[in-house]
């Protein structure tokens, strides 16, 4: 079993700069595939980012390339999201999601992922 709790969502400037993290329990976190998905109003929960177990492999999507950066801790359980250069868009109900099987390739399709946060809101707006 394992436990996600989304935290750093919060209203921020077009241009600003947030850290979410993810802080899980569970004795399969440092093996599992860990993601970050969001949901915009109306929307699909897309996938976001995501990063191996080991950390070696990471995913990210094209339209935040160079903007985010995912990373974990595993001394710490966690999992953070850096974002930088917010942009509207950008605004979504932010989720942390594990895939427990583990391995080294970060799947995108929310199906492949067993475990959830609550999730974090972030809004972009001036």
């Amino acid at each position: 079993q394992v436990q996600l709790v989304e935290s750093g969502g919060a209203l921020v400037q077009p241009g600003g700069s947030l850290r979410l993290s993810c802080a899980a329990s569970g004795r399969t976190f440092t093996t599992s595939i860990m993601a970050w998905f969001r949901q915009a109003p109306g929307k699909e929960r897309d996938f976001v980012a995501g990063i191996s177990g080991s950390g070696a492999f990471t995913a990210i999507i094209d339209s935040v390339k160079g903007r985010f950066a995912v990373s974990r801790d595993n001394a710490k359980n966690t999992v953070y999201l850096q974002m930088n250069s917010l942009k509207p868009e950008d605004t979504a109900v932010y989720y942390c999601a594990a895939n427990s099987q583990g391995g080294w390739r970060v799947a995108r399709i929310r199906d492949e992922y067993d475990y959830w946060g609550q999730g974090t809101q972030v809004t972009v707006s001036s």
